[in-house]
């Protein structure tokens, strides 16, 4: 019974953890695209900054 319960405690762990990995994946395939795309952009207004300081 006790061994039973702990296999089980066992997998949805390794579920969990498994799921949390894919969100931290797709979290940084998200903010890589969004440097790709938006990062001349953000470059030219820290450049603008920088001049300005």
């Amino acid at each position: 019974m006790v061994r039973s319960f702990l296999s089980r405690m066992r997998d949805e762990r390794g579920q969990g953890l498994a799921e949390y990995a894919l969100i931290l994946a797709l979290i940084a395939i998200i903010a890589i695209a969004a440097l790709v795309f938006l990062g001349t952009q953000v470059s030219s207004i820290l450049s603008t900054i920088g001049a300005a300081i």
